[in-house]
């Protein structure tokens, strides 16, 4: 059974704060978060982007390449759980350092293989060094944004994971088919490590930033900044908060997973689209997810601005975003490939904005201290349960040979986990562990 803890409601109330400043500072730290997302879907998409070409010429199968993405989650998963801890203790800046180092290592290292068991020497560095992005980017964001734009910030930054998807099918063929292949792996990793040069250079806490204005810095601490201090695994699944964020995760990542993974394939089996001609398509999916995503970040702060709950402005966003998701069901049965395409980048432009407003449940319920650890257990969550869509995803298409109930179960899972969540936290509320110590 879940505990009950101390609380402190943030459901009925927002408390003005500071006036806007003029200052600029933290977006220039959204701007390398949102770089530095890019990056990373860029890095994890080459290998499905190439999928079609390689199991051609290797003779991979749809259960091999099943297995891969499976590995990839369940390294993805329990190295998130770390990274967050890692990175409540260490901070982000050398978190993100960290976690950069490890994905561009893994990255290049595809180069060396060429079978789906081959792959996964280099495809776990890859998922573990990639886990530590998201607990790195929301810790930033919980240090350099208040919570009246922190869903915006992580709507923006989240995006570039729409823009990696769109960059990847635009270049990644382009090198394969005229350096080959593994230049594709080469070439995309070497961009990580200039971004990491410019993330070590630039990045410091608030107030360890010189050129930031008392005005700005301000503006960030508006909301209190709790004392850092030890946390215990047990404790945190004592908290509701944990659990709605865990259990949100775990239905809506394995459908952004399934995108991920399998979208490519879904083109060329479903519409004969060839690898040379997946961009179009791809392109115009995931620049809809792009909207979606700074829509669903944008319109819940936007409802708080004009006096609404975060409850009710969180949970009002992920609503109208769920249900974009609704009608991809009908996608594996579109009449045409475009019509496929709107209905797949509507899909994801709800994934987006819903994700958006659940990746700012951590930093809205929780002590700051604690949301790296919480982020890392959702993370974990997310990635089991697209272990267990990858899974079912190979399964389907090795048996059934159709898509068709893979996009029933997507259409499904936003809904569901919205009401998931409420059942679990009706309101919105700012855990307090030592009252919780106190009463124990």
């Amino acid at each position: 059974m879940i505990a009950v803890n101390g609380v402190t409601p943030i459901s009925e109330t927002v408390v003005p704060g500071p006036s806007k400043p003029s200052g600029r500072i933290r977006w220039i730290v959204c701007a390398l978060l949102f770089a530095a997302v890019v990056l990373s879907y860029v890095d994890r998409l080459v290998l499905p982007t190439l999928k079609p070409e390689l199991q051609a010429r290797y003779g991979w199968s749809e259960s091999g390449y099943a297995d891969l993405a499976i590995w990839f989650q369940a390294g993805y998963g329990i190295a998130y759980v770390f990274f967050g801890r890692l990175i409540d203790k260490i901070g982000a800046r050398a978190g993100y350092a960290l976690a950069v180092t490890l994905w561009t290592v893994g990255h290049m290292a595809h180069a060396l293989f060429t079978s789906t068991s081959g792959m996964l020497f280099a495809r776990i560095p890859l998922a573990i060094g990639e886990a530590g992005t998201f607990p790195a980017a929301i810790a930033a964001t919980n240090e350099w944004f208040p919570k009246r734009e922190r869903a915006f910030a992580i709507g923006i930054f989240n995006a570039g994971s729409n823009v990696g998807a769109i960059l990847t099918p635009l270049v990644v063929p382009v090198i394969a088919l005229t350096l080959g292949w593994r230049w594709a792996f080469i070439l995309t990793g070497l961009l990580t490590v200039l971004w990491l040069a410019a993330w070590l250079g630039f990045y410091r806490r608030p107030r360890d930033k010189k050129n930031l204005s008392a005005e700005e810095l301000a503006w960030i601490e508006a909301d209190p900044v709790e004392k850092p201090r030890p946390v215990k695994w047990r404790a945190l699944f004592g908290y509701r908060q944990t659990w709605a964020y865990m259990l949100g995760r775990f239905l809506i990542d394995p459908v952004w997973w399934t995108f991920l993974f399998w979208l490519p394939d879904f083109f060329n089996k479903q519409f004969g689209v060839k690898m040379l001609d997946f961009g179009p398509p791809l392109i115009a999916v995931y620049l809809l997810a792009d909207v979606g995503s700074v829509l669903g970040g944008w319109a819940s702060s936007r409802f708080i601005g004009r006096g609404w709950t975060i409850n009710r402005s969180r949970k009002t966003a992920m609503f109208l975003a769920a249900l974009c998701a609704v009608p991809i069901a009908l996608a594996p049965g579109a009449p045409g490939l475009w019509t496929a395409v709107a209905l797949v980048g509507l899909a994801c432009a709800g994934h987006q904005a819903f994700s958006a407003n659940l990746y700012a449940l951590p930093g809205d319920t929780m002590p700051r201290w604690m949301t790296g650890s919480v982020v890392g257990l959702g993370g974990l969550a997310g990635a089991l349960g697209g272990m267990l869509m990858a899974k079912f995803a190979g399964t389907i298409l090795e048996t059934v040979g159709s898509y068709e109930p893979i996009f029933v179960v997507a259409s499904c899972a936003y809904l569901v986990a919205l009401g998931v969540i409420h059942l679990i936290l009706p309101r919105y509320q700012v855990a307090d562990p030592d009252r919780e110590k106190a009463t124990a």
